[in-house]
C-alpha cells in the first residue's frame, strides 16, 4: 500500500472530529469566525513544539524556504480559512452530513486548480469519475421543504457556501502541495511539518489581526470555550499533519478523492451524534459521489 493512502484516511478521520467539534461551538459559544480561529490558535503550539521535537529526534536541519514557498503558503492558507469559515457557515444552513458533502466539491475543483496552477492533471477515466460526482451534487441541490425544479434551488445560500467552500479548499490543497514540492528535502514529514507551521502561524496572524479589529469579544470567547477548542486544535494538527504528509507524496486531487470516505464519516456523526435526519435524496446524493470516488481510486 503507498504511504499516502493510510495518511490521507487517518486525515479524514480527524478531519470528521474536527468538524464536529466546530459545529457545537458555532452553535453555541463562538460564531463561524470564531471557531474558525479556535482550530486555528490551539494547534499552532502544538504543531511547533510537535515540528521541533521531530527536527531534534531526528538530527535534520530546517531547509531552505524560498520566496515561492512563501507564496503557495500565504494563498493556501487565506483560501482555507475563508474556506472554513464557509463551512462552518453551511453546517449552520444544513445538516452536517450534507455539509460535508457540499465542502466535497474540492475533489473536483482540486483536479482543474491543479491543472491550472501546478500541470498536474488526471486520466480521462478519472475526469469521467469526477462529472459523475457533480450528478451526486446536484442530487443534493435542492433545500429540504422548498417547492419546485431542483435546479431553481442551485442558487440557495447553501449551495453558494458548498461551493465556495470547496472552490477555496481546492486552492488550498494544491497551495499546500506547491508549497511541500518547494522544500528541498526528502523527508515527507520534515516537508509536510515545516509547511504547516508556516501556514498555521501565518493563518493565527491574520485572523487574530482580523478580530482584533472587527470582534475583539470574539477572541475572550475562544478563550473562554477553550475545553472544547483545545481539541479543535488537538484534532485540526493530526489532520492537518496528515494531509500534508499525503500531499508530499501525491497529487492533491487524487489525495482529496481518497479523502471523501469522510461522508461516510460524516454521515454516521450526524445520525449517531447530532440526531439529524437524512433523507432518501440526500443519501442517494451521497452515494453517487461515493461511487465517483471509488472509480477514481480505481483509476489512480
Amino acid at each position: 500500500m503507498s504511504l499516502w493512502i493510510p495518511f490521507t484516511l487517518a486525515a479524514a478521520s480527524f478531519q470528521t472530529v474536527r468538524f464536529m467539534l466546530q459545529k457545537f461551538l458555532s452553535m453555541g459559544p463562538l460564531t463561524a469566525s470564531g471557531a474558525t480561529f479556535a482550530r486555528f490558535i490551539y494547534s499552532a503550539p502544538l504543531i511547533l513544539i510537535g515540528l521541533a521535537v521531530y527536527m531534534q529526534g531526528t538530527g535534520q536541519a530546517l531547509p531552505e524556504i524560498t520566496a515561492r514557498f512563501w507564496l503557495h503558503a500565504i494563498v493556501g492558507g487565506l483560501a482555507q480559512i475563508l474556506a472554513t469559515v464557509c463551512v462552518v457557515l453551511l453546517f449552520q444552513a444544513r445538516n452536517f452530513a450534507v455539509g460535508i458533502t457540499f465542502k466535497k466539491t474540492e475533489v473536483i475543483l482540486s483536479v482543474l486548480v491543479g491543472l491550472v496552477v501546478l500541470g498536474e492533471g488526471v486520466s480521462l477515466a478519472g475526469f469521467g469519475a469526477i462529472l459523475l460526482g457533480v450528478l451526486g451534487v446536484l442530487l443534493l441541490s435542492k433545500t429540504p421543504g422548498l417547492e419546485g425544479a431542483w435546479w431553481r434551488h442551485l442558487a440557495s445560500r447553501a449551495v453558494a457556501l458548498g461551493l465556495a467552500s470547496g472552490l477555496l479548499f481546492a486552492v488550498s490543497a494544491v497551495s499546500y502541495r506547491g508549497a511541500t514540492l518547494q522544500l528541498g528535502a526528502e523527508d515527507p514529514l520534515l516537508r509536510a511539518g515545516v509547511t504547516l507551521a508556516a501556514v498555521v502561524c501565518w493563518q493565527v496572524l491574520v485572523m487574530a489581526l482580523w478580530l482584533g479589529l472587527r470582534d475583539r469579544a470574539e477572541l475572550l470567547a475562544v478563550w473562554r470555550a477553550r475545553r472544547v477548542a483545545l481539541w479543535v486544535g488537538l484534532t485540526s494538527m493530526a489532520g492537518s499533519l496528515c494531509w500534508f504528509v499525503a500531499f508530499a507524496l501525491q497529487t492533491a486531487a487524487y489525495v482529496k478523492a481518497l479523502g471523501q470516505v469522510e461522508l461516510v464519516l460524516s454521515l454516521m456523526a450526524s445520525v449517531l451524534f447530532f440526531k439529524e435526519t437524512i433523507t432518501r435524496r440526500e443519501i442517494a446524493g451521497m452515494g453517487v459521489l461515493v461511487l465517483s470516488i471509488l472509480v477514481l481510486v480505481l483509476v489512480i
